[in-house]
């Protein structure tokens, strides 16, 4: 196909390759522009080869066919072609498509992988699950059954809430093991916990709200939905029994995100005192709470609690997904909704993206029916829990003067250290190849004892003393400057 915009045209065609399927690219020329035909082609084919457009092994047109293509002389392309293969650029075979060259493809790779950053030695990030125990064969079996038993009406965009299968599936099993108190209609699929913080408060502020109240320390992404969505946004202090309620009244605040099971990044539980605190205040301040239900699949000393929204279902927002116990990759969450806010919510589902992608959703449902997610998660309890040990045990050994804060759960233990120097320590652990994150990363301007996260998710139970003995290495500049 060739298109002619005043002086100039563009080409774009197409080479079939060993599979006959067609491949397509667009080589401008200018008839206006400097430089002959012959010079533009070189120069379009020579860029597209060297910022990886083209790699290597790629099919290009025949001389003939480029020429019918661009509307110019088959000679003006048998000498481009030509030019480039004498630099090494092309590879040309008498009865066989021209190809782009194996040599001058993989150069431009190679300085990239140059210039890119090693990965890390020892991945201590927290939250970061294991996916290489992501459960392929299960997951490819319920997939398989999602599409072989998908209807016509299923392949349409149908209800922005989520296929009616999984929002059973999921109450049922919130219901189970959370304490969740839900119907299917009151569930929301999403794509992912994010998307669901700002469904909420996206829908919070076209309800009128001003305010959203946060957990301080937590997770930044909160503040940045918040902040999206044209909300205010007040920190609340966490101490041992969690969020500070009565700091939470003085806010004014029109609702709250929190992660009660296991705060984020603290590690500690919402008591049973605060709990009831809090449900107070929100029938009170007639204000709504979004919990997300952090890290409750993964509690080692004892059974998890039940959800938050198991005690004021019509006040509080659950929300959860599967970034965590099975991969983030699979971008599938949930909120259960009070009824007040389903359909502003569901409306904001609906200018979002119409809803998640119904294929997956339908896997997933199989996926909870068949028990599938109860066995991975009763295998992964065991392991991370051995590795959650090691690590303190280890920390124990090399670090005695550690104090290692919070519940025994989820996918990071949460380490204060006495002394300073975070930015002496973050330049020495990018040098040895650890990364970790920081108090500083969930409270900015954070000027107290160093507090690290290490999480275990990414490091198996063999690598933990490595790990932590490169850690160890890393502080030993700061050890001897205790904070007075």
């Amino acid at each position: 196909m060739v298109r002619f915009t005043g002086a100039e045209s563009r080409s774009t065609f197409s080479a079939l390759d060993e599979t006959s399927q067609p491949v397509e690219l667009l080589l401008p020329v200018s008839r206006d522009a400097p430089g002959t035909l012959g010079a533009q082609i070189e120069d379009g084919l020579r860029r597209a080869i060297r910022e990886g457009a083209l790699r290597s092994g790629a099919q290009v047109p025949s001389t003939r066919d480029l020429a019918r293509q661009l509307g110019v002389s088959r000679r003006i392309a048998v000498d481009a072609y030509s030019q480039l293969a004498a630099e090494g650029y092309l590879t040309l075979r008498q009865g066989a498509r021209p190809r782009v060259s194996e040599a001058a493809a993989v150069a431009v790779p190679a300085e990239r992988a140059a210039r890119a950053p090693a990965p890390p030695r020892f991945d201590m990030r927290p939250s970061t699950p294991d996916v290489s125990a992501f459960p392929r064969a299960a997951w490819l079996r319920s997939l398989r059954e999602a599409v072989g038993t998908i209807t016509d009406a299923d392949l349409g965009l149908g209800d922005p809430q989520g296929v009616l299968e999984l929002r059973t599936a999921l109450a049922g099993y919130l219901g189970r093991v959370r304490g969740v108190v839900a119907g299917p209609d009151r569930v929301l699929v999403t794509s992912g916990y994010r998307q669901g913080i700002g469904l909420f408060c996206h829908a919070l502020a076209a309800r009128g709200a001003r305010r959203v109240a946060v957990e301080d320390p937590s997770n930044r992404e909160q503040y940045d939905m918040a902040t999206r969505a044209g909300l205010d946004v007040a920190g609340v202090p966490v101490d041992d029994a969690g969020i500070d309620v009565d700091a939470l009244a003085r806010t004014g605040a029109d609702a709250v995100m929190l992660t009660p099971a296991h705060q984020h990044p603290t590690g500690v539980l919402l008591s049973a005192e605060r709990r009831a605190a809090l449900c107070a205040w929100l029938r009170e301040r007639d204000a709504f709470a979004i919990e997300d239900d952090y890290d409750a699949e993964y509690r080692y000393d004892r059974a998890a609690v039940g959800a938050l929204q198991g005690l004021e279902p019509e006040r509080v927002v659950y929300a959860g997904s599967v970034s965590k116990t099975l991969a983030p990759a699979l971008r599938l969450g949930w909120l259960v909704l009070p009824a007040t806010l389903l359909e502003p919510v569901v409306a904001e589902k609906v200018a979002a993206d119409r809803g998640t992608a119904r294929i997956d959703q339908l896997a997933l449902a199989d996926f909870l029916v068949r028990g599938e997610l109860d066995r991975h998660l009763r295998r992964m309890r065991v392991r991370y829990r051995a590795r959650r040990d090691a690590l303190v045990a280890a920390l124990a050994d090399a670090l005695p003067e550690a104090e290692v804060l919070g519940i025994a759960a989820g996918l990071h233990v949460t380490v204060r250290l006495p002394y300073g120097g975070e930015d002496a320590l973050r330049e020495e652990a990018a040098r040895r190849r650890i990364v970790f994150e920081t108090m500083r990363d969930f409270r900015p301007g954070y000027n107290g004892p160093l507090t690290l996260m290490l999480g275990y998710g990414q490091l198996s139970e063999a690598a933990v003393p490595a790990a932590v003995g490169e850690l160890v290495e890393a502080l030993s500049p700061l050890r001897g400057s205790r904070r007075r």
